[in-house]
């Protein structure tokens, strides 16, 4: 089982959270791998979120070290982005697959296949779900990854690694989302493709 690890300093409803986590975040983990699950609270509108986490074709809308994406005709399932990273990582490219996208269950899966980096056989699975915040609806975000130990690094150290970018990719999807819920911006973001 996967270690799940809280965003917050609060935790809302963790028996809610490992049901969903069960249900939608299970990876298979050889023995030359590891995986986590993650969880970030947004203060925002559960479609709000969802309109900024599906877009395939435009991480950079909240992903801090993505400078650029391109995919070649409608993103579907099966679809390829290229995605240029920002400097100060190791890489620079990163080749991804879309696997799933259930706009009903909110489930966005993805798949690394190439690139300039050390993330081999990387798959990771992000779901978002209404959540009760300070009274207040909102939403919870779960990222789960399961990705090769590179040669010469641990587990932990490449679990570490991986949870810091995906940690620094959901503390900026909360800002991007909670701004624009404060700029009281209801409908969701242009969803289609």
């Amino acid at each position: 089982m996967e270690e799940i690890i809280l965003e917050d300093s609060e935790m809302y409803g963790p028996l809610v959270t490992a049901q969903y986590a069960r249900l939608h975040h299970h990876h298979h983990c050889r023995e030359n791998q590891c995986t986590s699950v993650l969880v970030k609270y947004i203060k925002a509108l559960v479609h709000l979120v969802w309109s900024l986490v599906r877009r395939f074709d435009q991480p950079q809308k909240y992903k801090p070290f993505v400078s650029r994406c391109t995919v070649h005709g409608h993103p579907e399932i099966g679809s390829l982005r290229e995605v240029n990273v920002k400097s100060g990582l190791p890489a620079t490219t990163s080749t991804e697959r879309l696997e799933q996208l259930d706009d009903d269950e909110r489930i966005l899966g993805i798949n690394i296949i190439g690139g300039d980096h050390r993330l081999k056989n990387y798959s990771s699975i992000l779901t978002v779900h209404p959540e009760m915040i300070d009274g207040r609806a909102g939403t919870m975000v779960i990222e789960s990854f399961v990705v090769d130990v590179p040669q010469g690094n641990t587990k932990d150290e490449t679990c570490y690694f991986v949870e810091s970018l995906i940690k620094c990719n959901l503390k900026s999807l909360a800002c991007v989302s909670e701004r624009l819920a404060a700029q009281d911006i209801t409908t969701p973001i242009a969803t289609t493709f």
